[in-house]
């Protein structure tokens, strides 16, 4: 089991930016594939972009391609996601989770921090 902890959640006008970390602690940052996650006020936990453990590949959900960006740096056993030309809709908690490299399921989560986007 990984142990997950969010930073950088806040407030920001639309168009603006943020930057989320996600420092892990326990087994080794680079055995897992991460991932972040939100969930929106009355509204179901959705992915939101994905890394593989060694950053070569990632994923995103389509709307926020080409304004979210995640990354890692395994050295320092942190995640990141830069969130740029931010909109009201991407106002949620923000969750970082990991996987294991053969496993299907998130089975790790960190506690969740506020991102609020006001229009």
């Amino acid at each position: 089991q990984v142990h997950l902890v969010e930073f950088g959640g806040g407030l920001v006008q639309a168009g603006g930016s943020l930057r989320l970390s996600c420092t892990a602690s326990g087994r080794p940052f680079s055995n897992y594939i991460m991932a972040w996650f939100r969930q929106a006020p009355g509204k179901e936990r959705e992915f939101v972009a994905s890394i593989t453990w060694s950053a070569r590949s990632s994923d995103y959900i389509d709307s926020v391609k080409g304004r979210f960006t995640i990354s890692r740096d395994n050295a320092k056993n942190t995640m990141y996601l830069q969130m740029n030309s931010l909109k009201p809709e991407d106002t949620a908690v923000y969750y970082c989770a990991a996987r294991g490299r053969y496993t299907t399921n998130y089975n790790d989560w960190g506690q969740g921090t506020q991102v609020t986007v006001s229009s």
